[in-house]
């Protein structure tokens, strides 16, 4: 009999710790510092909450197959939630599975990336979808090419015609810059063979350029940095990594932060049950003027003194 007990006390701990160990998997689309930090967010939050939840963290290197892939693996591994860090993350994850709860972050309009109707989403998707929006204000930045660069008359707009999110950030703050009585004009790279020969070509044709929030840019700032900077071309970027990388100026968000409120959604999934189909779309708490100072230095910007350094 005490054999028995034995046993059965052994299979009920081993059942509890199978329980508790819960496994999350993350799939962010590439390795850059914007992303970087969101993911590192997340796994803080998530950890803080239930300190034994276990991670398969894997980065897709860029691309929207590798992203299937990945997700693919988590839904056969049966994983207790899926983390998208990025649009095709969210979207790979959207296809694979409509029982796993789904969180995202750096994800710029939900409804674009879930293909909804924009004119009548509420914020809440209704699906096995939440998390967190990268957004920030686009007629904050817009104002900013204005205050910084009041002598422009056109601006270039560089962006990844693959990425849907870039594409809406472009569209409206087109609307924005050309309310300023500005020219716009759309430099749009495939993927991140062609953005050097892309962006020389908006050298010598535009006044300023902007950069929306955008996966492939944020991942070869050294190169556009190679293009702009020794053109005098300069660059009002959608978050800080991208100004860092090659900017002057943003009006961004805290990557970290949006991270690390998608893990304190994540924990009040796992262990409150929070309905994920449910819960608004979270935004960034704030948004900060930073400029980079060795960038605005060699291309002779002076920046108000509201402005943060990047460091």
């Amino acid at each position: 009999m005490k054999k028995i007990i034995a046993l059965l006390l052994c299979v009920m701990m081993l059942g509890v710790s199978a329980a508790v160990a819960e496994t999350v998997g993350i799939c962010q689309l590439v390795q850059h510092p914007a992303l970087d930090l969101a993911t590192q967010g997340f796994r803080d939050a998530l950890s803080a909450k239930i300190p034994d939840i276990q991670f398969d963290e894997q980065n897709a290197s860029g691309d929207s197959a590798t992203c299937a892939t990945i997700i693919n693996g988590f839904v056969s591994a049966d994983v207790a939630l899926i983390m998208a860090n990025a649009t095709p993350a969210l979207q790979a994850a959207v296809a694979a599975t409509a029982d796993i709860p789904i969180l995202a972050t750096s994800i710029t309009d939900y409804a674009t990336a879930l293909e909804m109707d924009a004119a009548t989403f509420t914020g809440v998707t209704g699906i096995n979808v939440s998390g967190t929006t990268d957004l920030a204000p686009l007629d904050g930045q817009a104002d900013m090419i204005a205050e910084l660069f009041p002598e422009a008359k056109t601006v270039g707009l560089l962006y990844c015609s693959a990425e849907p999110n870039s594409l809406y950030q472009v569209n409206t703050i087109r609307g924005f810059l050309e309310a300023k009585g500005l020219t716009c004009k759309d430099f749009a790279f495939a993927d991140s063979n062609d953005v050097a020969s892309v962006t020389q070509s908006a050298v010598g044709d535009v006044d300023v350029l902007y950069i929306p929030t955008d996966n492939t840019a944020a991942s070869v700032t050294e190169t556009i940095a190679g293009v702009v900077i020794p053109g005098g071309l300069p660059v009002i970027a959608g978050e800080e990594g991208i100004a860092k990388g090659c900017g002057v100026a943003t009006l961004t968000i805290s990557y970290y932060d949006i991270g690390f409120a998608t893990g304190e959604m994540a924990a009040e999934i796992l262990l409150n049950g929070a309905d994920v189909s449910a819960m608004p779309i979270q935004a960034a708490p704030q948004f900060t003027k930073k400029y980079n100072a060795e960038n605005a230095l060699a291309l002779g910007v002076t920046v108000p003194a509201d402005y943060e350094a990047i460091e």
